[in-house]
This record gives structure tokens, C-alpha cells and sequence, in this order.
């Protein structure tokens, strides 16, 4: 093969690449230790963007405090917006308040309601979404953008494909959510057959803090609580 095409330092790439999994091992057993002793939590999704005055930010808030008071704690990724707002909510109602953070460019710092002892940072997006799936009792999913989504369909995914436990994903905000539930229905099911009439059944659309606690309370009444694989 003609040398040229190798990049300068193409091995030294190759080095650092091994050495990195010492430095991944590291922040899955961080993360590990520090989880398995916060209780069942659930974990709330949505925009790094949504400002305190927002409707969903208000909203947000809301559920997590009722979330917390139902007796689960709140899991977020630990910044502001939708996260700022989740974190809120489960400190003003004295629950369990945790962060999953990651250094982003613009938009990622970390919020003042996170639990001093329950605040986690990592460098790798997909070991902090293995925390979310592992520890979380529940999705409630608020409007957000690409790693909203990005978060979500992983979540069915796993589901989907009994790679993890089944657990209730919540989606809040009929006029953010019906054009995507509308799609999934008409375009990967009814147009291609791409997923099963089943796989809708993952799915919960809700507009109100006490459908969201509703649905997990119907949930666990059937399951026990405990890590998801």
C-alpha cells in the first residue's frame, strides 16, 4: 500500500486510542459506584435552550417536584434550560437531585440545584447514557432538540430490541411530540413496516404533571424497581 496514504502520526493515534480505555473504565466505575447507591430515580430530557420563563421550563419544574414527592428521586445531564429546570424542581420539593454532566461548547454548565454529592461529570456522551439507561426508572421527555431525540430512540431501541428492561418513557407536550408520533405511525409504520404496531405501545404522550405521575405509578404498581440490566 503506497505510504502517502497513512497520516502523519498514524501510529501515536493508534497508542492513544488503547490508553483511552483505561481513562472510559475509570468513569464507568466512577459512575457505577456513585449510581447504585442513589435509589430509583427518573430521569428528565429536554432542551439546554428553554429559558426559565418558558411554559416547559415551568412545566418541567413541576413534574420534577411531584416526581420527587411521589418517591423517586430526578436524573438530569446536569445543565441549565429543561435540566436546570429538573433539578430545580426535585430541590425545592427536598427530593434526590442529580446531574450527569459533560463538557459541551456552548451551552453546557452546571446547575446550582444538583446535590452536592450526586454530581457527576464525564468526558464521554455514550458512558454518561449508560447511566441514564442503567439507573433510571423512567424517561420523561420534554421538547429538545438532537440530543433530546438522540437520548430517546436509543432508549425504545434498547427496549425495543430486549436489551434492557421495559420502563415507561413519557413524552410531555402534545404540540411538540404529534408530529413525530404522527410520522413514526404513518411513515416507519403503516408506509414502510419498518417497526411493529407493538413498539407504539413504548410510547406515553402527556400534556400535565399528574398524567406523568400517574403512568409511573400504574408501571411500578406491576414491576419491581431495581437497575435496568
Amino acid at each position: 500500500m503506497n505510504k502517502s496514504l497513512h497520516p502523519k502520526g498514524w501510529n501515536e493515534i493508534k497508542t492513544n486510542d488503547s490508553w483511552a480505555i483505561f481513562k472510559i473504565m475509570g468513569e464507568f466505575v466512577n459512575g457505577f459506584e456513585k449510581m447504585s447507591r442513589i435509589g430509583p430515580c427518573i430521569s428528565i430530557f429536554g432542551s439546554a435552550r428553554t429559558k426559565p420563563d418558558n411554559k416547559y421550563y415551568k412545566l418541567a419544574q413541576s413534574i420534577a417536584k411531584e416526581i420527587v414527592e411521589a418517591g423517586y428521586g430526578v436524573i438530569t445531564g446536569g445543565g441549565p434550560g429543561i435540566m436546570e429546570a429538573g433539578n430545580k424542581g426535585a430541590h425545592l420539593g427536598g427530593g434526590t437531585s442529580v446531574g450527569l454532566n459533560i463538557d459541551l461548547p456552548f451551552e453546557q454548565h452546571d446547575n446550582p440545584y444538583i446535590d452536592s454529592d450526586k454530581s457527576l461529570d464525564f468526558d464521554y456522551f455514550f458512558v454518561r447514557k449508560v447511566m441514564f439507561v442503567k439507573y433510571s426508572q423512567g424517561f420523561v421527555v420534554m421538547p429538545g432538540g438532537f440530543g433530546t431525540l438522540d437520548e430517546l430512540f436509543e432508549a425504545i431501541t434498547l427496549i425495543q430490541t430486549n436489551k434492557i428492561e421495559k420502563f415507561p418513557i413519557i413524552l410531555v407536550g402534545t404540540e411538540f411530540w404529534s408530529g413525530v408520533i404522527n410520522w413514526i405511525k404513518d411513515t416507519l409504520l403503516d408506509k414502510f413496516g419498518n417497526i411493529s404496531a407493538t413498539d407504539l405501545d413504548l410510547i406515553n404522550l402527556v400534556d400535565t404533571e399528574a398524567e406523568v405521575i400517574e403512568i409511573l405509578d400504574s408501571f411500578y404498581k406491576k414491576y419491581e424497581l431495581s437497575p435496568n440490566f
